[in-house]
């Protein structure tokens, strides 16, 4: 399976924020620059993380983002598919012309 380079990212950031001390924070301009990423592209990245509650954020003087759970709980399968744009096959037979002999959907 190939990722794309969005979710790629998306699973650099997540690591770079975990290997950061207890209590670090870091900043929406580090990130992309640990990473040689367009920032714009690493914003999107990061407000998605935030939606689904993987980043969190300070606005402030010594604010920052970080993790918004800690890291043994955030699973790369989720992280995958959230940020993937996954398309689910339609096994209908009405748009599949080999269900009748499909052995793919007891998996």
């Amino acid at each position: 399976m190939q990722l794309t380079s969005f979710t790629d990212y998306g699973l650099s950031a997540l690591i770079y924020m975990a290997s950061l001390p207890k209590d670090k924070r870091t900043n929406i301009t580090e990130v992309p620059n640990v990473y040689s990423v367009s920032r714009n592209h690493m914003v999107k990245i990061i407000n998605q993380l935030s939606r689904c509650g993987l980043v969190a954020g300070v606005r402030r003087k010594n604010g920052g983002i970080y993790l918004g759970k800690p890291a043994e709980q955030i699973r790369i399968g989720d992280v995958v598919r959230l940020l993937e744009p996954l398309a689910l096959v339609n096994c209908c037979s009405d748009f599949c012309h080999i269900t009748f002999a499909c052995r793919l959907k007891k998996y």
